[in-house]
């Protein structure tokens, strides 16, 4: 899937994140954060636990309010609208531990997410189709679902609402090997529809299968980007841990013959 996406040269970003600073109380969960997230890509952020993948997914969703920095969609700045604000403009998310209403029905949660929906390919009978096991039971209570179904319907609820930029967040936590795989396997599916995908994902084997482009945090601060094409397994686990490597050529914007070592960022470049 790394051919993905319209590529950098062709397009304007569709979601931009410009040095974004987040605290949780004293704590900085982001430091100066930048991204650019273009029409048709998936956008894996990876990182291990406590990196701020999930705050950033949060912020953009706009859940969390950064200190700094600013988050644009289509150019347009939304970094204080409010995130029923956000869904509506077309940045849905799908968030960690998939917080569905258990008390509800498989139906009734996709109901909740097309409160907000925009206009758009994406109805519940569709997302019925792209989950065939989900019609017969659309009556039963989501608690009582396995963990693979609920994230179905976690994806299927924010389906609904008809998103431009669809915001994944560990979409493997606590599932079985082979229920990622049949899940992220329905992921060319809903690209085909338009979406442009950003997702956080700790299996970064998993992300690297998926991903047209890939960023690392550790701390709170980026340690690589670059398309995983062109980025060993070494720099990868390098950039993950933290490890001293010795940094590469910085080529200029749209340049990237070498590959991209950690801490040899776009936004580090541009600094």
């Amino acid at each position: 899937m790394s051919e993905q996406g319209r590529g950098e040269d062709a397009a304007d970003p569709l979601l931009e994140v410009r040095e974004l600073t987040v605290h949780h109380g004293q704590l900085r969960a982001l430091d100066r954060i930048s991204l650019r997230v273009f029409p048709g890509e998936v956008y894996a952020i990876i990182g291990a636990n406590g990196a701020g993948k999930s705050t950033l997914l949060r912020t953009i969703a706009g859940l969390h309010h950064p200190t700094e920095g600013s988050i644009l969609l289509d150019g347009q700045d939304v970094t204080r609208v409010r995130p029923e604000r956000r869904a509506t403009r077309g940045i849905v998310l799908v968030p960690e531990g998939r917080r569905l209403f258990g008390s509800l029905s498989v139906e009734e949660n996709l109901q909740v997410g097309a409160t907000y929906a925009r206009k758009g390919p994406w109805t519940i009978e569709r997302v019925y189709e792209l989950f065939g096991w989900m019609r017969e039971r659309r009556a039963q209570r989501t608690a009582q679902l396995s963990g693979g179904e609920q994230q179905s319907v976690a994806i299927g609820r924010a389906l609904v609402a008809n998103p431009r930029v669809l915001l994944l967040d560990e979409l493997s936590l606590g599932l079985a090997p082979v229920v990622v795989q049949r899940i992220y396997g329905m992921l060319p599916q809903i690209l085909a529809t338009g979406l442009t995908v950003l997702l956080v994902e700790q299996d970064v084997s998993q992300a690297l299968r998926v991903a047209s482009h890939l960023q690392c945090l550790l701390e709170g601060h980026t340690t690589l980007e670059a398309r995983p094409a062109e980025v060993t397994a070494e720099q990868v686990e390098a950039a993950y841990f933290g490890l001293n490597v010795r940094p590469g050529p910085a080529p200029a914007v749209g340049e990237r013959s070498e590959p991209l070592w950690p801490g040899s960022t776009r936004s580090s470049r541009a600094s």
